[in-house]
């Protein structure tokens, strides 16, 4: 489990590709911290570590994960969000839950500079609508953000300069695809509803 607070930037140095899997090397500055088959979020997508060396460390991304995030879009010299692991009992969890696991990609529609804070805008599948509510939770590239003014069709959040400088979003742009995670509860909640209604 995660919690969507970003601990640093790790750079693409290299990505093989092996039949219907790719190996990606990421430069951390952590490699000396993480461990083999340790659970590290990749602009929030959880992989497993499987090499480390000593400027270096290999996760492995199936044809699943790749269909279903941004990691086709990625190349070297890319940087992507980390957050290894959340450790029960011992740290405060800052953000809100987050499992890694990605439920799909949207597009940035639009980037608002507003004098010392950003607004980000997104579109928003139609059946997504129900998931994304205003103050709500959701992850953005392994982001915890805040929901601002969702409609039936986009959701803005709200970016500090802390955020920005620290995190991928200083690299994003509209148009670029972003790997969305929606809040765990309002996805049990949906499918309670669901049942409900059948």
């Amino acid at each position: 489990m995660f919690t969507g607070i970003i601990e640093r930037l790790g750079k693409v140095t290299e990505i093989k590709q092996e039949g219907t899997n790719y190996h990606f090397t990421i430069e951390s500055g952590i490699e000396s911290d993480i461990y083999i088959d340790q659970s590290i979020a990749h602009n929030g997508v959880c992989l497993t570590v499987v090499s480390i060396d000593e400027n270096s460390y290999i996760v492995t991304a199936i044809k699943e994960t790749m269909d279903k995030t941004n990691l086709g879009e990625v190349k070297i010299g890319d940087y992507l969000n980390l957050e290894r692991a959340a450790i029960s009992g011992t740290t405060r969890l800052d953000g809100h839950m987050v499992q890694g696991h990605v439920d799909g990609t949207v597009k940035c529609t639009g980037v608002e500079d507003v004098d010392g804070s950003w607004y980000f805008t997104f579109a928003l599948d139609k059946d997504n609508v129900p998931l994304v509510v205003n103050k709500g939770s959701i992850c953005i590239n392994g982001v915890s953000l805040t929901v601002v003014d969702p409609t039936n069709v986009q959701f803005q959040v709200a970016i500090i300069p802390y955020t920005y400088e620290h995190t991928s979003f200083k690299f994003l742009k509209a148009g670029d695809t972003v790997n969305l995670e929606y809040d765990i509860i309002g996805k049990y909640v949906q499918r309670y509803m669901d049942n409900v209604r059948s």
